[in-house]
């Protein structure tokens, strides 16, 4: 989720409809009830949460960290808004508005839509870097807004349907769904038709920063090919707010450099759909970034049928690329989802080596073969990490690996969105222990490293910057949605097959 900025301020513009109240609630909006009245304005978890989310609003859509991360991100969005409804499902509807309304004419959702106030050297890749107006106009690039060009996981059919089920009444006032559906299928065809570039179905990743996490080891592979882009024609800004140590390697962001140079000056795949070889170097498919969209896929099948059009075609779509999920990457000799990297070897790519926690976030499918389920419950709580032995919350990455760092962005570190889908996956399938405990401890850690941006797997000890908008949306989430499990489960097509054995 390439996060490099100089820290500068973003100023919230003024917005009547979104006007927010001291304790986060917007005026105007009804909050579900167990989140209303004094006792809630009591309880300090809650009030922590609403101060970060409410300091780092900006009127429209809510940054990740007013200090450091000074716009708006595609995934971070869907995640905060799937905290915001506790608060205020009228701001949570404004925050994916916000977002989809940066969409592409080719259906893509930017990473980043970029706030104007924001002056240019406080970012890199900055809007002058990306040029969607120009580089873009081929694929559709919206001319009022200046975005990124490349693209994050679908997380955010998903949190549309969370957010409408937090206030329903609310919702179809405003045809909130009626008038994001569209915007959510187009999303969709996107991901499904012009990402699809092993041909088995499965939407693939063009950057390591579309799949969200970005130093991982599980692309040192693929960006081994990568011509990095020389050191003089770039600036790290990210290195003025963070130490060179917990940061990806400049080698590393050369590469990262030179891919996004080159989709750009492609037209951003406007003009070269087709193989992966057509693509450049880097083209993978991703398991977290599927299940994502395998979820989503579900909720929008939900959306579907609460607009009153049959939702069959969208769920048996669904079902179909969980099959192709566990085809192509499932590997049943580890006990966990790999990447495919399409460009390595013949045939259709090679898996990669490395165990990332990109390879548990299946878990939260509901049709996934019980077998598979059975086996990464045992990867997640066996040594490679440790969930409820050696760490307190899921490790970005194996730790048994010698890539593994604890200190290092994504190869390693604990981060609150990955372990909240752990903890959902786990509740699916019946895990209820293991989930409560999972819960317990991300509560734990959320509040009291600050809502850090993530933490040692090991200790929990916040990283990175505070005050980080998903850490507290998804703690709030985790702590004042007291039946959770109830509503994830109606985002998927049922129960599991290892709920339905046990």
């Amino acid at each position: 989720m390439d996060r490099t900025t100089t820290g500068a301020a973003v100023t919230a513009p003024s917005s009547p409809a979104a006007a927010v109240l001291a304790d986060g609630v917007t005026s105007g909006a009804s909050a579900p009830k167990s989140t209303a009245g004094a006792g809630a304005r009591g309880d300090p978890l809650r009030t922590a949460a609403a101060r970060v989310l409410h300091g780092n609003w900006t009127g429209t859509s809510t940054v990740p960290s007013r200090e450091l991360y000074p716009h708006q991100w595609s995934w971070d969005s869907a995640f905060i808004a799937i905290g915001l409804r506790h608060l205020s499902p009228l701001r949570a509807q404004l925050e994916l508005e916000t977002l989809l309304g940066a969409q592409w004419g080719d259906g893509r959702v930017p990473h980043i839509v970029f706030n104007p106030s924001v002056p240019l050297d406080a970012y890199f890749p900055s809007p002058d870097f990306w040029r969607s107006a120009t580089a873009g106009r081929a694929a559709g690039a919206p001319g009022g807004v200046q975005t990124s060009g490349i693209v994050q996981p679908p997380v955010h059919a998903l949190a549309v349907w969370l957010v409408h089920l937090a206030d329903p009444g609310l919702s179809r006032a405003r045809s909130f769904l009626a008038r994001v559906h569209p915007r959510l299928a187009a999303w969709h065809r996107f991901l499904l038709h012009r990402r699809d570039l092993g041909g088995a179905g499965l939407a693939a990743v063009v950057h390591p920063w579309e799949q969200g996490m970005d130093n991982s080891p599980c692309w040192d592979g693929p960006l081994s090919r990568v011509s990095p882009a020389l050191p003089r024609t770039f600036r790290r800004a990210d290195l003025d707010h963070g130490c060179p140590r917990d940061r990806p390697t400049d080698l590393d962001y050369g590469r990262y450099v030179r891919l996004a140079t080159d989709y750009r000056d492609r037209g951003y795949g406007a003009a070269d759909p087709g193989p992966a070889e057509q693509q450049g170097d880097f083209a993978v498919e991703d398991p977290a970034f599927n299940a994502l969209l395998i979820a989503s896929e579900h909720a929008l099948a939900r959306i579907t049928g609460e607009l009153g059009v049959a939702a069959t075609a969208r769920h048996e779509r669904a079902e179909r690329l969980t099959r192709a999920l566990v085809e192509r990457l499932w590997d049943p000799a580890s006990g966990i989802f790999r990447c495919r990297d399409l460009r390595a070897g013949p045939d259709g790519g090679a898996l990669v080596a490395e165990r990332g926690v990109t390879g548990l976030v299946p878990l939260l499918l509901p049709g996934l073969p019980g077998e598979v389920v059975t086996a990464l419950v045992d990867t997640v709580c066996g040594p490679h990490f440790a969930l409820g032995s050696r760490a307190r919350l899921v490790p970005s990455h194996d730790l048994l690996s010698p890539a593994f760092d604890a200190r290092r962005y994504w190869r390693g570190p604990a981060w609150i969105n990955t372990n909240w889908l752990v903890e959902r996956g786990l509740r699916l399938h019946g895990e209820r222990a293991r989930a409560d405990a999972l819960r317990a401890a991300l509560l734990d850690v959320a509040a009291a490293s600050g809502f850090a941006e993530y933490v040692d797997p090991y200790t929990g000890r916040g990283c990175g910057t505070r005050g980080f908008s998903w850490s507290a949306a998804l703690a709030l989430d985790l702590h004042l949605d007291a039946d959770h499990a109830s509503a994830h489960h109606t985002a998927g097509a049922g129960r599991s097959e290892r709920a339905r054995h046990d």
